[in-house]
């Protein structure tokens, strides 16, 4: 047998084995393949907008407005999923047959646990006000009932009750329309909620059994913090000391709408508007805002919570709930959001 033949065996052999190994990599790459799986944008089926995401006790909850005729929205529903994934269900959360003063256009819920209970805000009947273009005096009345309510449940997925039995806030202190609340605990343990619609944005301090606001120093109930370009949706967070005021611009119900941010060291201001983070995408969506972000405790990953109107829509009511990462540059600022499918 010469060299050649002599190592032919051996050459064959080994030629299987890489084979064989680069056949069961190739084997085991295409199982982990299929074994990423997405929950896919929108996350959840339905229409549905202005989502608030937050984690209790390890599990993601988004609870969203019922996205229809205003007369339609007379409750709310609430998803949980244990991996973002998938999402379970909780129907009619709360609705207008436990909320007697509450008829239509329940919007934007946003939820905080405090000691043993659930406190879910919400806004409802979407009140108008004599200042407002579109006022009409033989069908709108000046002490309208409605605003911003309460519920309460010792579970996140319900159902709520009526906490207080008439609306936390009804004025216009500010010309802001009380509507599209968010409430925040700063660093001191103190809650506040930040809120308004029509342009206007006010912070006010809850008093320690969210039963009403408590005075600032000077008296005041409300103090003003509205930046550049806010129209509605405010959302607050605390990084790296720094206090990141966000809010929607432009339209709801059309292209225009999109999210923009701030940054201060305090949550009263002074917030001057940094960008705009997050709008309409023709390959992808558009009116693009209203959002809410989650941190993962421990981490310095963020989520965005956000609404968004699928292409091709007609629809000023076809909206969805999507999720997609938030990052943050090294200077604090954030880059805009890519949206995804």
């Amino acid at each position: 047998m010469n060299q050649y033949n002599m190592y032919q065996p051996i050459k064959i052999l080994f030629r299987c084995q890489l084979s064989f190994v680069i056949g069961m990599f190739l084997i085991s790459c295409s199982s982990q393949k299929h074994q990423i799986i997405s929950s896919g944008n929108p996350i959840i089926e339905g229409w549905y907008a202005d989502p608030e995401g937050v984690l209790f006790e390890d599990k993601f909850w988004v609870y969203p407005t019922y996205s229809a005729k205003y007369e339609e929205q007379v409750f709310l529903d609430a998803f949980s999923s244990d991996d973002l994934i998938h999402w379970e269900k909780h129907a009619h959360i709360i609705d207008t047959a436990s909320v007697k003063w509450a008829k239509k256009a329940i919007w934007a819920p946003c939820i905080v646990k405090k000691d043993s209970n659930y406190f879910l805000f919400f806004s409802a009947n979407d009140i108008q006000a004599p200042f407002r273009d579109g006022w009409n005096p033989a069908i709108d009345k000046e002490d309208q009932l409605g605003g911003i309510g309460i519920g309460i449940s010792s579970k996140p997925e319900g159902p709520f009750r009526d906490y207080l039995g008439k609306p936390l806030i009804k004025e216009f202190y500010n010309k802001a329309q009380p509507i599209d609340q968010f409430v925040f605990q700063d660093k001191d343990g103190k809650y506040y909620i930040i809120y308004g619609g029509w342009g206007h944005c006010n912070i006010a301090r809850l008093n320690d059994s969210f039963t009403g606001l408590e005075p600032y120093e000077d008296g005041s109930l409300v103090k003003e913090i509205t930046p550049e370009g806010y129209v509605e949706g405010p959302f607050m967070f605390i990084r790296n000391d720094k206090y990141y005021m966000m809010w929607s611009e432009g339209g709801w119900g059309n292209d225009s709408y999109k999210a923009a941010y701030a940054i201060a060291d305090s949550p009263f201001g002074p917030f001057k508007k940094l960008n705009t983070i997050l709008e309409s995408d023709t390959t992808i969506a558009t009116g693009a805002g209203h959002h809410s972000v989650v941190n993962i405790p421990g981490s310095d990953d963020w989520y965005i919570f956000y609404h968004r109107r699928p292409i091709p829509n007609k629809s000023r009511d076809h909206r969805v709930v999507c999720v997609d990462r938030m990052y943050f540059n090294a200077d604090g600022t954030i880059p805009p959001v890519k949206m995804t499918k």
